[in-house]
């Protein structure tokens, strides 16, 4: 099933041979994904870096980045759309199975009882601001509603992102990546 993808515009600077600045790109991602299993689900890779610190004139390696974690060492940033939980928790279920096994396999997906079917890890450090919508960031003893402008640092946590506000929500990350100790 095809979807309308809201894909993010993105203007990228460069430093010309002449040294001066200017716009190198401007026009959507070209790394937009989704996944006909969560209709409405929309993530859009904006940009990546392969270590840290990076070269600040590296080439863009957006469009061929898979998963959800950033090069090791690197950084990954994504804008993610979230529509509305649903209601049938089976549905839920399968919805969220499909995402992560389309687009996100190579988050680490804790076994057993968990609070919610989306709850993962990942060896990162992740800056999560809310840009519009209610989002409810989910631990494994609590949760949180976030609103607009509202930011979370995720440090590897098992969690999980549910949207219960019955509205479209977007998300901005930065990932970075870490290391377990």
């Amino acid at each position: 099933m095809a979807q309308d993808i809201k894909v993010t515009r993105r203007v990228v600077t460069a430093i010309g041979e002449d040294g001066n600045s200017y716009i190198a790109e401007d026009g959507p991602t070209p790394a937009a994904r989704t996944v006909d299993a969560r209709p409405g689900y929309v993530v859009n890779n904006i940009w990546i870096t392969g270590a840290a610190p990076d070269v600040v004139g590296a080439p863009d390696g957006i469009e061929g980045h898979e998963g959800v974690l950033p090069p090791a060492g690197g950084t990954v940033l994504r804008i993610i759309d979230y529509p509305p939980d649903p209601e049938d928790p089976e549905e839920m279920a399968r919805q969220f199975e499909g995402m992560f096994g389309k687009l996100f396999e190579d988050a680490g997906r804790p076994e057993g009882v968990s609070a919610h079917p989306g709850m993962h890890t990942t060896e990162t450090v992740d800056y999560a601001i809310v840009i519009e919508g209610e989002i409810t960031a989910i631990m494994e003893t609590e949760e949180t509603v976030l609103g607009p402008g509202d930011v979370l640092i995720q440090r590897g946590t098992n969690h999980a992102w549910s949207n219960k506000s019955g509205k479209p929500a977007k998300v901005a990350f930065v990932l970075i990546g870490g290391r377990w100790e």
